[in-house]
C-alpha cells in the first residue's frame, strides 16, 4: 500500500478497476438505489447536474425521471464507464465546474464531498451552476454514526491494488458541524439518512435477515434517526 497520499484523480482512476464490482446487490445496491429515490423525489422535469459521478451508478437511476442529467467527475478513468453506459458525462473539477452560471434546476452529490479538501469552494461551485428556487441534494459522513464507529475499528479498506481508503482526505463531520457550514443564498428544506443501522455490508446479502434489514433502512430513511445515519443527506434550496 501507499506510503504518502495520493491525488484523487489518480485514486479514483485506479479505483475505477474494479469500483463496479458487487455494486449490483447487497449493500452498494441499497444506499445507491436509496440516493436515487431522494434525488428522484425533486428531479421530475429538471435539468439535473451529478458533482462526482463516477461511473454513473446514480446518474443513470436519476436520469429516465429528470428533463436532462448530466455528470461531471474528476477521473478519466470513472467516466469511461460512465459513458459505457450512455451518460452525458464530462471531466471537470468540482471546485471549478465547467458550467455558466445557473445552468440546472438540481446539483446533487453522493459520496463524494467527504473527499474534497476545499468544502467552501464545492458549495460555491454547486450553487453557482443552480437557478435560483433550484435544489442542491448533496450527503456527508456523519461522525455520529455506527458506519464511523467500525470504519474507526476496523481502518481503511483497499479500493485497488495501488491505494486503500487512506490515501485520500476523508471528512467526517456531525449534522451540526454541517449545519454550520452550509453556503451562502441557500436554506435548508429537508434532511434524510442513509445507512442507518448496518452493521457491516454483509448484512444485506443474508438470507431473509437482508431483505427486513433493508426494509427497516428504507423506513427509517425520512425519520429522526437520520441523523445517526451513515451517509447524512442534506437538502438545500438555491435562495
Amino acid at each position: 500500500m501507499q506510503a504518502e497520499p495520493t491525488d484523487n484523480r489518480s485514486y479514483y482512476d485506479a479505483f475505477a478497476e474494479r469500483y463496479d464490482h458487487g455494486r449490483d446487490h447487497g449493500y452498494h445496491k441499497l444506499i445507491d438505489d436509496q440516493a436515487a429515490a431522494i434525488v428522484r423525489r425533486y428531479s421530475g422535469d429538471r435539468d439535473v447536474l451529478e458533482v462526482g459521478c463516477g461511473t454513473g451508478l446514480i446518474l443513470q437511476r436519476v436520469a429516465p425521471h429528470a428533463r436532462s442529467a448530466r455528470g461531471v467527475d474528476l477521473s478519466p478513468g470513472m467516466l469511461e464507464g460512465a459513458r459505457a453506459r450512455g451518460l452525458d458525462v464530462v471531466e471537470g473539477s468540482a471546485t471549478a465546474l465547467p458550467f455558466a452560471d445557473a445552468s440546472f434546476d438540481l446539483a446533487y452529490s453522493f459520496k463524494v464531498l467527504a473527499h474534497i479538501p476545499d468544502w467552501d469552494a464545492c458549495m460555491r461551485e454547486m450553487v453557482r451552476v443552480t437557478r435560483p428556487g433550484g435544489l442542491l441534494v448533496f450527503d456527508i459522513y456523519n461522525r455520529h454514526s455506527l458506519r464511523y464507529l467500525i470504519k474507526r475499528l476496523w481502518g481503511p479498506r483497499s479500493t485497488s491494488t495501488a491505494f486503500d481508503e487512506g490515501a485520500i482526505t476523508t471528512r467526517f463531520w456531525s449534522p451540526q458541524e454541517a449545519a454550520a457550514h452550509l453556503p451562502e443564498h441557500t436554506r435548508l428544506r429537508d434532511r434524510y439518512g442513509i445507512r442507518i443501522l448496518t452493521p457491516h455490508p454483509i448484512v444485506c446479502r443474508l438470507p431473509l435477515v437482508g431483505a427486513v434489514h433493508n426494509r427497516i433502512e428504507w423506513a427509517l430513511m425520512d425519520s429522526p434517526l437520520a441523523a445517526l445515519a451513515g451517509f447524512y443527506v442534506l437538502v438545500l434550496e438555491r435562495l
